[in-house]
């Protein structure tokens, strides 16, 4: 299937104004903004007809044509990345498939992205990789959860491999007696997504209720009853660090480094 894949990214971030153009150190203590980072990990997956940077803001947009990418200038009240790609689908023709590979998310690996096309060519509309959590993750989002903070988002999947619901609490409740247990159904989601150019289109509208409530992009899909594929993908050998906050920078750069990338 021809395959794109689009960047979306945002200056005015409530967390981090400004995110996309902070600096990264990597290995040799190269600093790269991180859009570049990001569109050089969409660069790197194979099978890629085009890699395109979405973005409202024209400094985002110059910094990234410098380095060589592509840009599409979207509309200002796109709400989150799902809007901004299907912002970008009148430069589409052809494709038939499009990936969201998130601005501030440079450590997402690429056989995560091939593992979504590799759905895609079996017929789901929509995908997004998710990975078993371990009980040592499982601990750590629940301690982040007693402690009031997000650790991270988790699925629940049914044995087709549809998502039945994403949450920022961490679903499903497992009873104490069971914590530890290897192989519980515990899915920690890596937000990446590959839409049909179809499921993209419809996805455009008012927000709905659970999307609002868990602030959860992917929860309009589900309100809407179209199908999300849950791909499990292997644990990488580092975590997969979004740049939110201004905290994030040192593990980041700490992966990009153990990774060898300049």
């Amino acid at each position: 299937m021809r395959a794109a894949i689009v960047v979306p990214a945002r200056f005015r971030s409530t967390r981090y104004p400004g995110k996309p153009l902070v600096p990264l150190k990597g290995a040799g203590g190269i600093a790269k903004p991180l859009i570049c980072r990001a569109w050089e990990a969409a660069v790197a997956v194979p099978g890629v007809e085009r890699v395109i940077v979405a973005t409202d803001d024209n400094r985002i947009a110059d910094v990234a044509r410098r380095f060589g990418a592509e840009v599409a200038m979207t509309p200002e009240e796109c709400a989150n990345g799902t809007e901004r790609c299907a912002a970008v689908l009148p430069l589409l023709a052809g494709i038939e498939v499009v990936v969201n590979l998130q601005g501030d998310a440079p450590l997402t690996p690429a056989p995560f992205v091939s593992a979504l096309l590799a759905a895609m060519e079996e017929g789901a509309e929509v995908a997004t990789p998710v990975i078993r959590a371990t009980p040592t993750l499982h601990r750590r989002l629940l301690a982040d959860q007693e402690a009031g903070r997000v650790g991270g988002t988790t699925a629940a999947i049914g044995t087709d491999g549809r998502a039945l619901y994403f949450s920022k609490a961490v679903i499903p409740h497992v009873p104490a007696s069971r914590l530890g247990d290897p192989g519980l159904p515990v899915f920690f989601h890596v937000g990446c997504y590959a839409y049909t150019p179809a499921a993209l289109s419809d996805y455009v509208g008012p927000a709905l209720p659970l999307e609002e409530l868990e602030g959860l992009e992917q929860l309009r899909f589900l309100e809407r009853g179209l199908p999300v594929r849950a791909v499990e993908v292997p644990a990488p050998d580092w975590d997969i660090w979004e740049l939110n906050n201004p905290e994030d920078v040192a593990p980041i750069e700490a992966a990009l480094a153990a990774r060898g990338l300049a």
